[in-house]
């Protein structure tokens, strides 16, 4: 989901249009700003009673009683998981926003104006020309993807503690959990995560055969 919708913005942000710079701008906050401090607005946005998001959910109708179970959304797994989602989407556009754009600035026009004078559509222009050209920044904004996700320790402690119980805790999270009570298996759940990242990556650059795409 992080890729998709940073290609369409790299798409909007390499067009011209007015306040573009601006615009570009505005899109560096979410990398700017701390991950526990997104995660901690996230979090108080919502709260079952006070949070903005659910006050306009109730405004609309959606949410009829605050406070209710409905509105309880980091109290539910499913909800929990689906909210710490949208904080990493969102924390991650800025970058792969970016990466993707540069991409998209090393390919030449000129390729595209002779798909053009060739009779090719725009959606065949794109798919033939700039998709394949963009592949070596597609793997770079994956790759750094993938280490992210190991990375998400903030945004689920943050949020949820790994709760409801340990519905949304992680490896990394047991391993800070560990740490109070057993430092050596903790240290022991550290190595195990680190391996598990470099294997993980790995597989990822095997499967998208990362040397044939740099070249």
């Amino acid at each position: 989901m992080t890729l998709l919708l940073s290609l369409a913005l790299a798409q909007l942000f390499n067009q011209r249009f007015p306040f573009r710079r601006a615009a570009r701008t505005a899109l560096i906050a979410p990398w700017a700003a701390s991950v526990m401090m997104t995660a901690l607005s996230f979090r108080w946005a919502l709260d079952p009673n006070v949070g903005a998001i659910n006050i306009i959910l109730h405004a609309l109708g959606i949410v009829h009683r605050m406070g209710s179970s409905q509105a309880d959304w980091l109290g539910h797994p499913g909800w929990a998981l689906f909210w710490m989602m949208i904080v990493a989407i969102f924390v991650s556009l800025p970058f792969t926003t970016y990466a993707l754009l540069s991409g998209l600035q090393t390919i030449p026009d000129e390729l595209h104006e002779a798909a053009r004078v060739d009779g090719a559509g725009r959606w065949h222009a794109y798919r033939t020309i700039t998709l394949p050209l963009l592949r070596p920044a597609i793997l770079v904004a994956s790759t750094i993807n993938v280490i992210n996700v190991f990375n998400s320790f903030p945004i689920i402690w943050e949020m949820t503690r790994g709760g409801p119980g340990y519905e949304t805790s992680t490896t990394t999270t047991f391993m800070y959990i560990l740490k109070q009570a057993f430092i050596g298996e903790a240290a022991a759940m550290s190595v195990v995560n680190f391996l598990l990242v470099i294997v993980v990556v790995l597989i990822f650059l095997k499967l998208t055969r990362w040397k044939e795409q740099v070249n």
